[in-house]
């Protein structure tokens, strides 16, 4: 494994993903405020820490994507536009595009008739689809194509006669959204515990598909648990786990073999980002998820010199460079970058959209 040093905050490569104007100056003005806020815990800088910062981290290309469908929205059709449920989990970037003009809503009748709708990056379940084309309102659908490719999976599966079982967390939204989405009935399983407790024959024509959120790593007992269960099964291939999941993880256990302490930047609801926090757990480290840097408690950092940093696939840089300021409040820092995956995938905006965006980049 690989650190490449950083002379300073302003040397940080964007790259792939992060090179978007839009996902390097979303929460500027916020930056400030939470540094301040952290910063008042203690002001002493009595030691030398030596951050390490993961890669890959923080932005997926789908969370761009869908931030990037409600600003182009809100350009488009003007203030306001609704979106249905936190477009991704950060209250950061919720409340940066509350303040651009996005109101967010729960259910439906919430939203006003013929007003622009915009469905969040964890996709939603057909009836809600139905609900939105009788309400006559203008969709824009932000949900990740990584979730929309388990949904059509899904649909195939049971197209060929196969009863579909889900890995997943009850109660997550892109659950809920894949669950709806199938049009049959779907046996959600999220241990090897509910494998056995399944109340299908062993003999049964049986498929499963995961929750996007989850790595190989992740599933890979619960896959094995199905196997062993059912002799006669199928499910997609390793290179159809999401992508951003995997690496991310990936990118904390290396980080784990040189780091004392580990940070995740990301929100509680967030579960890739909690699912970050527990490998480090997992492999022995100390590891805490904060928000952002007016969140750091001194005392996980006292007397460490090594502190590995990463987000979630919904946290923004900015974020990762706040909670940095608010180290520096704490001690001297040198900033490192681990070597490790590139992201280059970019996925496209909606079609109503796309020529907003050329329109954008033109005037730029």
């Amino acid at each position: 494994m690989t650190v490449s040093p950083l002379s300073s905050l302003a040397g940080f490569r964007h790259r792939g993903i992060f090179g978007y104007s839009r996902a390097r100056h979303f929460l500027a003005g916020f930056l400030n405020v939470a540094v301040e806020r952290g910063g008042k815990k203690n002001k002493s800088r009595c030691q030398m820490m030596r951050v390490i910062l993961a890669q890959p981290r923080g932005f997926c290309a789908g969370v761009v994507r869908a931030i990037d469908i409600v600003e182009h929205a809100l350009e488009k059709y003007g203030e306001p536009v609704y979106v249905r449920h936190e477009i991704v989990h950060n209250r950061h970037v919720v409340e940066a595009l509350k303040r651009k003009g996005a109101r967010f809503v729960e259910e439906l009748d919430e939203v006003p008739h013929g007003a622009v709708t915009v469905f969040s990056a964890h996709g939603v379940p057909q009836a809600i689809v139905r609900e939105a084309a009788r309400r006559e309102l203008p969709v824009l659908d932000a949900t990740c194509p990584l979730v929309s490719k388990v949904h059509a999976q899904g649909k195939r599966y049971v197209s060929k006669g196969r009863t579909l079982v889900l890995i997943g967390h009850a109660g997550h939204p892109e659950v809920e959204g894949t669950m709806g989405q199938v049009g049959a009935p779907v046996h959600l399983v999220s241990s090897e515990a509910d494998v056995q407790a399944l109340d299908l024959p062993d003999d049964a024509p049986v498929a499963y598909v995961t929750q996007t959120t989850l790595s190989i790593d992740d599933t890979r007992g619960v896959i094995a648990a199905l196997k062993r269960r059912f002799r006669n099964i199928v499910g997609p291939d390793t290179s159809d786990i999401c992508y951003a999941t995997q690496n991310r993880q990936s990118a904390v256990r290396e980080l784990c073999k040189i780091a004392e302490v580990i940070l995740v930047v990301g929100a509680k609801n967030s579960s890739n980002s909690n699912r970050l926090r527990e490998i480090g757990l997992e492999e022995g480290v100390p590891s805490y998820l904060i928000a952002d840097g007016g969140e750091l408690d001194p005392a996980w950092v006292a007397g460490k010199h090594t502190i590995g940093l990463t987000a979630g696939a919904s946290a923004p840089e900015q974020l990762v460079r706040n909670v940095i300021e608010a180290l520096r409040l704490l001690g001297e820092v040198e900033v490192s970058e681990m070597d490790g995956v590139e992201e280059k995938i970019e996925f496209r905006l909606p079609a109503e959209l796309r020529n907003r965006k050329r329109q954008s980049a033109n005037v730029e």
